[in-house]
């Protein structure tokens, strides 16, 4: 039996990654932060299957003690400030976090088990400002948050590690990757839950940013996949995964709102008048140049072809199937609270 150590467990890419290889047979440690309530969030499904440990990523102590109790065969460090949005008011602690962690992470295993495999998760949000479209494992890094820097050294220092010190270590350059798991915080999440409580009579306006920014959308789900794929292989590489397909949070908007019969009129900068599907009720989406980020990140779409000709990975949920998830949860979570 396998054993594996995921740091960010409590996540939503941890806890379908917890899932998943306890599918597999693994024994599976997941590394937790002690708070003054203990909240396990997506994980609580799996306080019975899972061994805890508490412990900090900018805690070195604390992660040697983890790496001692669980004497992994794999790791994945999934932990990090992850939304981009606060990577702004809490440059500092992101970077404590990202970058250092992977470090005292990276280190830790050097000095316990450097025989066990490591995966780092690094971001399509380092590409921020492209240098070319789509973007591959080639495409030179331009980032545009405190966040996508402090994850570009978490992605270099993994590297640096590999080739220093022939540690099993690499990087999944993952493209935005959602599900009915995301945080509230993040967009889709915000226009699921929103378009659930505007259909339940709960809500009356959504407020957004650029609606015209691109990303390239997977499934959490998806994605957990290839990160255990690369811990198999004979040699350890980095990889982008991605859909190559990438839609605008107008579509996103758009279809989430079709899935519950909605028509949408769209107030603010630069907005259309209204949507194109003409529903049996009505919303207003608003433009707020509130959430306008400070530097912006305009599209992101990846190139998956050495992920699937090399790992023979392969993406499953469309983009029209991850809308449908999302919004269908939270529907039905909210007319149930």
């Amino acid at each position: 039996m396998k054993t594996a150590l995921i740091t960010g467990i409590t996540g939503q890419d941890g806890s379908y990654l917890a899932d998943f290889l306890l599918s597999k047979g693994y024994s599976v440690y997941g590394l937790v932060r002690r708070k003054s309530k203990l909240d396990f969030n997506n994980a609580e499904h799996l306080k019975d299957k899972v061994h805890f440990i508490f412990g900090d990523m900018t805690d070195q102590a604390s992660l040697i003690r983890a790496m001692e109790i669980a004497n992994p065969d794999e790791v994945y460090n999934l932990a990090a400030q992850s939304f981009v949005t606060a990577s702004w008011e809490t440059p500092l602690s992101t970077a404590d976090i990202n970058a250092i962690g992977v470090t005292n992470i990276l280190e830790t295993i050097r000095l316990i088990k450097p025989k066990a495999r490591f995966y780092q998760a690094s971001t399509s949000e380092m590409f921020g400002k492209v240098q070319e479209i789509p973007q591959k494992e080639s495409t030179p890094f331009y980032p545009r948050s405190p966040y996508g820097v402090s994850k570009l050294y978490g992605h270099w220092i993994t590297k640096n590690y590999r080739e220093s010190y022939g540690l099993y270590a690499c990087s999944g350059i993952l493209f935005n990757h959602e599900s009915e798991r995301r945080g509230e915080e993040f967009v889709t999440r915000k226009i699921s839950t929103a378009v659930a409580k505007i259909k339940c009579g709960k809500q009356d306006i959504l407020e957004l940013g650029n609606l015209d920014a691109k990303r390239d959308w997977g499934h959490s789900e998806d994605y957990i996949k290839a990160m255990w794929l690369m811990l198999q292989q004979e040699t350890p590489d980095d990889f982008v995964i991605a859909t190559g397909e990438n839609h605008s949070i107008r579509e996103f908007v758009e279809l989430a709102f079709k899935e519950v019969d909605i028509e949408i009129e769209w107030h603010g900068l630069g907005a259309k008048e209204y949507a194109t599907f003409k529903g049996t009720d009505k919303a207003v989406v608003r433009v707020n140049p509130q959430f306008y980020r400070p530097a912006e990140v305009e599209t992101l779409l990846g190139d998956p072809s050495k992920a699937e000709s090399d790992l023979g990975w392969k993406r499953e949920v469309s983009f029209l199937e991850l809308v449908k998830r999302m919004v269908d949860h939270d529907l039905k979570w909210i007319q149930k609270s």
